[in-house]
């Protein structure tokens, strides 16, 4: 027998997967959850189990949202409370409230993840009956990187002498290996590429609610010649912001301009991209080509 994913339904199952004492059965029949018992037994027919939770993915998830954090001081005290021992659910509960807005986007955060959690599980089950998937949920991370950061586009008019030494550090970080001469002659050779004066210019910048410099990409034409081809030659995220889903956002923005303004190609040289963001073009539908990065837009 099926039955439907109801939103009363995903609630319920919801309140049951953090309710660590019983067990619950969906009842095909009546569309709801019934206590599993003796004599009500899972049979796949008209009752089944709901996904498997454990205390494990309670913590990966609250790991999860605790590594998106923004505040210094609230991401401290939580990662404290999640490798102080016993009584983590509880202690946690217990820090998050001293940060009401923190706490807010948490039951958020929880919320979504657990509905896309049982999405999937539910799609598993359609798969065996027969019938087509449901779309999956949306991103979970984008609305968190909004409610700390704000995007705002930049074109060549804006002022670049302003974001040159944040870049500067960005990139004296990334190449803490390397010698101070190269390290000096990275940041001259990527210099000399941004302060072009090039006017076909299309680029975005990220900064945090306490106007910190978070990020900022910009893509430049190649030449009068190939107007229709754009090359990204600085993509940057702060390092004390990386892993919060910034780069993601402005590449994304970034490729949304280009397509509105009719540009066919987009080109993204070797010199300053990191193995590590290599899944995120992919995602973005670039494809490799020699030692750099190339998406077709049109």
């Amino acid at each position: 027998m099926f039955f439907a994913l109801t939103d009363s339904l995903s609630q319920e199952i919801i309140n049951a997967l953090e309710n660590q004492e019983k067990q619950f059965l969906v009842d095909a029949k009546n569309c709801s959850l019934i206590e599993k018992n003796d004599s009500v037994k899972a049979d796949d027919e008209n009752f089944y189990e709901i996904p498997k939770w454990t205390s494990a993915d309670g913590f990966a998830l609250r790991e999860s949202f605790v590594s998106k954090v923004y505040s210094p001081i609230a991401k401290e005290e939580l990662n404290e409370v999640l490798h102080s021992g016993r009584g983590v659910f509880k202690n946690f509960k217990n820090c998050i409230k001293s940060y009401p807005e923190i706490e807010k986007k948490w039951h958020s955060f929880k919320n979504k993840s657990f509905l896309t959690f049982i999405n999937d599980w539910y799609n598993d089950l359609r798969e065996v009956w027969g019938l087509e998937k449901l779309d999956q949920l949306s991103e979970i991370e984008e609305n968190l990187v909004y409610d700390d950061f704000s995007f705002f586009e930049i074109d060549s008019d804006f002022n670049k002498n302003e974001i040159l030494p944040q870049v500067i550090e960005i990139i004296k970080d990334d190449c803490q290996d390397y010698s101070d001469e190269v390290t000096m002659a990275l940041c001259e050779l990527w210099k000399k590429s941004f302060v072009s004066n090039n006017t076909n210019q299309i680029g975005f910048m990220c900064r945090s609610n306490s106007d910190d410099f978070a990020g900022f990409i910009l893509a430049d034409s190649v030449s009068e010649n190939q107007k229709k081809t754009m090359v990204i030659n600085s993509f940057f995220v702060s390092t004390k912001f990386r892993g919060l889903g910034i780069g993601s956002e402005l590449l994304s923005l970034c490729l949304s301009k280009l397509k509105e303004t009719e540009k066919s190609w987009i080109l993204i040289p070797n010199l300053f991209t990191p193995e590590k963001i290599e899944p995120l073009l992919f995602r973005m539908g670039f494809e490799k080509i020699g030692s750099g990065y190339a998406a077709k837009l049109q």
